[in-house]
């Protein structure tokens, strides 16, 4: 067996985010201009070093953007980007939530950690990490590992099931995912019902065009 293939960070789900970018519809873009609203129990502001503390149920809201947390720390660098670090509550886990661009689509997910970076437009879920993707009101495509990285400017999705220790959320190290084919026409109807349970699978081998890319 080749050895890259016994490296941890293959098992990151290459043909998940080939699936997924296939369907090409990107983040909200208007989001990226929304000025950024934060409500929490209380506040530390440097005003130097352009950074926030905000600490005690921390709600943010940025255009379509809602994060949800126990401390949120903010910055924003000389050109005017913000990035924004937010732990969980004990016990809990964050919350992040978007809007994609032009459709009825929804992408929302949950970890210990989230990190979000406006200049490069990608969310970090870190940790017991949870990504699902809704159409209307219709759960889509769900996934689960010890880190999501969500990039919005391509619509792309790196999951990486935490090889070192397995999580409730990828026991065992595992990356799991459950995926719904796109309706082949718009008025295709989307099955009601509950979402498939996901599983752990003994295997996870790579797509034939993982190898190429």
């Amino acid at each position: 067996m080749k050895p890259w293939l016994m490296h941890p960070f293959f098992r990151l789900c290459c043909a998940l985010a080939c699936a997924l970018a296939a369907d090409c519809a990107l983040a909200e873009k208007a989001d990226r201009n929304k000025p950024m609203n934060v409500e929490a129990d209380a506040l530390k502001y440097d005003d130097l070093k352009q950074t926030s503390v905000f600490t005690g149920k921390v709600v943010l809201t940025k255009g379509t953007i809602l994060i949800r947390g126990g401390k949120l720390d903010v910055r924003q660098d000389p050109e005017g980007y913000q990035f924004g670090l937010v732990t969980a509550e004990p016990g809990k886990l964050a919350f992040f939530r978007q809007k994609r661009d032009g459709v009825d689509e929804f992408i929302e997910g949950e970890g210990e950690v989230i990190e979000y970076d406006g200049k490069a437009d990608t969310v970090k879920f870190i940790k017991r990490a949870q990504l699902r993707r809704f159409r209307g009101a219709v759960l889509n495509d769900e996934m689960t590992g010890g880190l999501i990285v969500y990039d919005n400017t391509v619509d792309v999705f790196t999951i990486d099931g935490g090889a070192t220790k397995g999580t409730p959320g990828a026991p065992g190290g595992r990356v799991r995912a459950m995926l719904t084919p796109k309706p082949d026409t718009p008025s295709a109807q989307v099955p009601s019902g509950p979402p498939p349970v996901l599983r752990v699978t003994p295997s996870l081998a790579p797509a034939p065009s993982a190898e190429k890319r």
